[in-house]
């Protein structure tokens, strides 16, 4: 069983959730108290092992280049009045040479085709996909859990947490074939926003996946589907008929940062945890009732 070396991270989107912020900056760099979405995919995939980062982007998209590379004279500067502190950050987040690699996807032709413009940077192994709208507030990551999981079963894996039955219809759910066993759901397939009459789950779909490199050629087949895009969803569900599929129940809170309102809350929970300000915002919000 090959191991889970490589991440594909696609931040071509265009962010219409939240504009107009994004009219002029990639969503993916919005910041959530002092740092941008990106910083916190990069953290959760490093802390889960990945060595390498393929970010699948479009046009727009330079900021996140930028991020990921030397700012010479704002280091300079640092260096020159002493504030070793941030400079020490701001290299210790810094990726290795060869650790990133950008393609870009011309059009916006869907998740599935993103994912599939890293095909040639991914190759013939398996691979996590992360969606960087959505952050973990806490460790160990969600894709630490998943490459925990993913080690005792190998296949596929996706994934989810439990809702209330009346929220199923906001999302993907699966279909388990089990009871999950040590936070582990074997599946048989995928439902997009159901009926909650007709449910197969409460487990929702995160933005979290390990897939085997036979999702590729499914991929290039893939028509159109909901939304006239190339779906990921579509080419799992074929590549369920050969391959095994397991739902990872994963701990700790997820913020979907791809809302406003889900952004706030995000800002608010993790600024509350922060041992610098933490102290101060949350009297600053008690203040405000």
């Amino acid at each position: 069983m090959k191991p889970i070396r490589k991440v594909v991270v696609p931040v071509a989107g265009l962010g219409t959730r939240v504009l107009p912020a994004t009219k002029s900056i990639p969503k993916e760099m919005l910041t959530v108290v002092d740092r941008p979405l990106i910083d916190y995919n990069l953290e959760e995939a490093r802390e889960a092992g990945v060595e390498h980062f393929i970010f699948v982007t479009g046009r727009g998209k330079g900021a996140i280049e930028d991020y990921f590379d030397h700012a010479y004279e704002l280091e300079e500067t640092l260096s020159a009045k002493g504030k070793t502190a941030f400079l020490d950050d701001l290299k210790a987040r810094m990726p290795r040479a060869g650790e990133v690699s950008y393609t870009r996807q011309q059009r916006p032709l869907g998740l599935g085709h993103a994912v599939w413009c890293a095909r040639e940077i991914v190759g013939e192994e398996p691979f996590a996909v992360l969606l960087p709208d959505e952050i973990v507030g806490g460790k160990p990551g969600y894709l630490k859990q998943m490459i925990t999981a993913y080690e005792k079963t190998g296949g596929n894996l996706i994934a989810v947490e439990e809702v209330p039955l009346e929220e199923t219809k906001k999302y993907g759910v699966i279909k388990p074939k089990a009871d999950a066993k040590d936070g582990v759901v074997p599946m048989t397939g995928m439902v997009e926003k159901p009926d909650p009459a007709d449910a197969p789950s409460r487990l929702r779909v995160i933005g979290r996946y390990i897939l085997q490199p036979e999702i590729f050629p499914l991929l290039a087949k893939q028509g159109a589907g909901a939304g006239g895009e190339i779906q990921l969803t579509d080419a799992m569900d074929k590549l369920l008929a050969d391959q095994d599929f397991h739902g990872v129940l994963c701990q700790g809170a997820i913020h979907d940062c791809g809302s406003k309102l889900g952004w706030l809350k995000a800002n608010v929970e993790l600024g509350l945890k922060r041992e610098d300000i933490g102290a101060e915002f949350a009297a600053f919000l008690k203040e405000l009732r």
